[in-house]
């Protein structure tokens, strides 16, 4: 009779909706097999082949996972590292995707990719993520760097450094990314940058430096990146290797590769390097090659990055398209080959995409290991669960009601699934804070419910509570709930803002948990004690 009663209430029917909705936007699948794409770099073999990287918006159950390479399963990372060791260079291999489609069923698709060398390949991949709720840096690993601007600056600024960085770092083939614009209580500006599976170096290298590329030819300027150049070259066709100097021994025990790549300028930078090439004169080198007498040297944030001669055919010519090269060096000629891939990658997004606005001052970095997050995260859900154990048994000797103990503890575990499947239809990413936030609110969930149980029982000891009707126990109880929420709201707003949005995750959680506990698991929870413990004939 009472569970009749449970399960046609109005207020536990909105608890249950809101339940199975969080449950299908979490979307759990512990045998999510493969590994999941997290990057597809820009005209890299696999980019030729088809394969794209994830939107920024798209779920993580959503993405494009390989769940086979040349008929061997992957199944995980391990898996997917293991096999790719062992194919050999300059062969077609097959990659055989699965995603899902509609939230419901699952495609699969081959691609067939011409497999080089690791670094040609262009993938970034990580573990099938086994639910939608997507992990901070701190429990996936990755970097956060944190910038300030060296000057206040406008939105309209703001907003352009944001748009360069976002462009710098797509182009580099960094997309899982998260760039936002946050402020300290003293008004101070700062730029949170987290990239998720890359390290400290490549994202300072990119984001954190002003990116101003120069061509000087005698000291004089005859072109700057972005504003000059209109196209510049990263197809296979017109960049890469040099195939006249290719990978040779440097001398000092290390290799250097070198590469080019074609850019194309605009019609006055073409003009003011006919000026400046006009007025120089021809010289001969020892192989009785003709250039002319000065070389033109590149810049990037004022230091030399090459210096190049100039064939003489070009004296006083206002061509458009002209050769960029650079170099690479390591211990092993595959060393050398992925740094000088960096370094050509780096240049090629600075010329594209020009200097930031503003200058930028690393506040902050920190670079965080993916195992030590899953550590963390399994010791959290240990702790969670021993908790709940805990708070059971203390309820269950508080009351010696079994029926007030299995509501709570009920209630309680239902309101960290809610709180991460909001958390997850929002895309709201879950760090240590967050976790901290979820701890907040659930502790702020339990005293509720002593509080709602300690009223609705105070009739049966309190003589003065004797005559109240349930309705006014429940509206005495509530004006405590609602008094404790707004409080802890008002309490978090602050958190927003403070240590330059590094607390929002916490203070969000919090929020999410609080406000999910007034309005959907505490009248829920109250007209379950009602059921449960109050006389059947009193509304």
């Amino acid at each position: 009779m009472k569970a009749k009663k449970i399960f046609s209430n109005f207020r536990i029917w909105i608890y249950l909706i809101f339940f199975v909705c969080t449950l299908l936007a979490i979307h759990p699948d512990p045998f999510n097999n493969g590994v999941a794409i997290r990057t597809v770099i820009a005209n890299s073999s696999s980019h030729s082949a088809g394969l794209i990287s994830p939107l920024p918006s798209e779920l993580p159950m959503n993405r494009e996972r390989i769940v086979e390479i040349n008929r061997q399963p992957v199944k995980d990372l391990s898996d997917y590292e293991r096999i790719i060791s062992t194919l050999p260079e300059n062969t077609s291999i097959t990659f055989v995707t699965e995603k899902l489609k509609l939230g419901i069923s699952s495609e699969k698709k081959p691609y067939s990719v011409y497999y080089k060398n690791p670094a040609e390949l262009g993938l970034r991949v990580y573990d099938a993520p086994k639910s939608n709720i997507i992990l901070g840096l701190d429990l996936q690993g990755g970097t956060r760097v944190v910038l300030e601007p060296e000057k206040k600056v406008s939105k309209e600024d703001m907003d352009l450094v944001i748009k360069n960085m976002q462009e710098r770092l797509n182009l580099f083939g960094l997309s899982d990314t998260v760039i936002r614009t946050a402020t300290d209580l003293s008004g101070s500006q700062f730029i949170v940058v987290e990239i998720a599976g890359a390290n400290e170096e490549e994202v300072k290298e990119l984001i954190a430096k002003q990116g101003k590329f120069e061509a000087k030819i005698s000291n004089e300027t005859v072109f700057i990146g972005g504003r000059d150049i209109t196209y510049v070259c990263r197809t296979a066709e017109c960049s890469g290797v040099d195939p006249q100097y290719g990978c040779r021994d440097s001398g000092d025990g290390s290799i250097g590769c070198r590469f080019h790549f074609s850019i194309k300028l605009t019609q006055e930078a073409a003009n003011r390097q006919a000026n400046a090439t006009g007025r120089l004169q021809v010289v001969y080198d020892s192989f009785d090659q003709a250039y002319l007498s000065e070389n033109i040297d590149l810049y990037l944030d004022d230091n030399l990055v090459d210096s190049l001669r100039i064939g003489s055919e070009l004296k006083g010519s206002a061509v458009t398209e002209i050769a960029i090269s650079g170099s690479g060096s390591g211990r092993t000629q595959q060393e050398a080959l992925i740094d000088m891939q960096k370094n050509m990658k780096r240049l090629q997004t600075i010329m594209i995409t020009g200097s930031l606005p503003v200058k930028l001052n690393v506040i902050k970095t920190d670079t965080l290991s993916p195992s030590l997050g899953k550590e963390f995260l399994i010791n959290a859900i240990w702790i969670a669960i021993i908790s709940e154990i805990a708070v059971t048994l203390i309820v269950f000797l508080r009351y010696r009601k079994i029926k007030v103990a299995i509501p709570i503890i009920t209630v309680i575990t239902s309101e960290i699934l809610l709180i991460l499947g909001i958390a997850a239809l929002l895309k709201q990413n879950l760090d240590i804070a967050g976790i901290a936030g979820i701890i907040v609110a659930i502790g702020t969930g339990v005293d509720d419910q002593i509080v709602i149980t300690d009223e609705i029982l105070g009739g049966e000891k309190e003589e003065k509570k004797k005559y109240l009707t349930w309705r006014q126990k429940i509206k005495n109880a509530f004006f405590i709930v609602v008094a404790s929420y707004a409080a802890t709201v008002a309490s978090m707003i602050p958190l927003l803002f403070a240590g330059a949005g590094l607390l929002k995750g916490f203070a969000i959680t919090t929020i999410i948990g609080v406000t999910n506990g007034v309005f959907i698991t505490r009248p829920a929870f109250a007209e379950m004690m009602k059921i449960l413990l109050g006389d059947e004939e009193e509304e």
